[in-house]
């Protein structure tokens, strides 16, 4: 049976080849602690969004990254076919998760309303800043930030793909308004 993208999660992105053994250098997208510490089987989404699936010969860490083995891949060459690529395993919910964490894939795409039936956009992109993440909701030409902190999120439906947000005065500015 072949997986689907729902049933997998982003956890890094291969940057580029390390070394002249084929291994390549890795940055973590993954905020769960020891999620590369026992990886076996991975896919690899490559630049033209082909899966490719590879067995982890071995993973150490390397500054803020990770370096990591490939079985089969030899050569800084081969390696390199990978650059860009991002690794994805399948989706579990770790036993250590609060139960308000989402992944970060389940939101992206997903349809923000206010708690007063208004539709505000879809979520962009997440940033990670300081403090708090934000979610990047755009409709149309128009961008909201909204803070995803507990008390503006009231409800979120991975399965319905909706959020709702609570309405705050100042939240959404509405630029045509007479």
């Amino acid at each position: 049976m072949e997986a689907t993208s729902t049933d997998r999660v982003t956890i890094g992105k291969i940057e580029r080849p390390f070394g002249v053994k084929g291994e390549v250098k890795v940055r973590s997208l993954s905020d769960v602690p020891g999620r590369f510490d026992h990886l076996e089987k991975i896919s690899v989404v490559v630049s033209d969004g082909k899966a490719i699936e590879a067995t982890v010969t071995h993973v150490r860490s390397a500054g803020p990254g990770f370096i990591m083995g490939l079985e089969g891949i030899t050569s800084p060459e081969a390696a390199g076919a990978f650059r860009g690529g991002l690794i994805q395993v399948p989706r579990t919910i770790p036993s250590v998760s609060p139960e308000h964490t989402y992944y970060e894939c389940d939101l992206i795409g997903m349809t923000v309303e206010s708690d007063l039936g208004e539709e505000i956009g879809t979520i962009e992109s997440i940033w990670d800043v300081p403090g708090n993440h934000v979610l990047v909701v755009r409709k149309d030409s128009q961008e909201v930030l909204i803070p995803a902190a507990r008390d503006l999120i009231t409800k979120v439906d991975v399965a319905g793909h909706r959020m709702t947000v609570r309405a705050i005065e100042g939240l959404i500015e509405y630029h045509d308004a007479v």
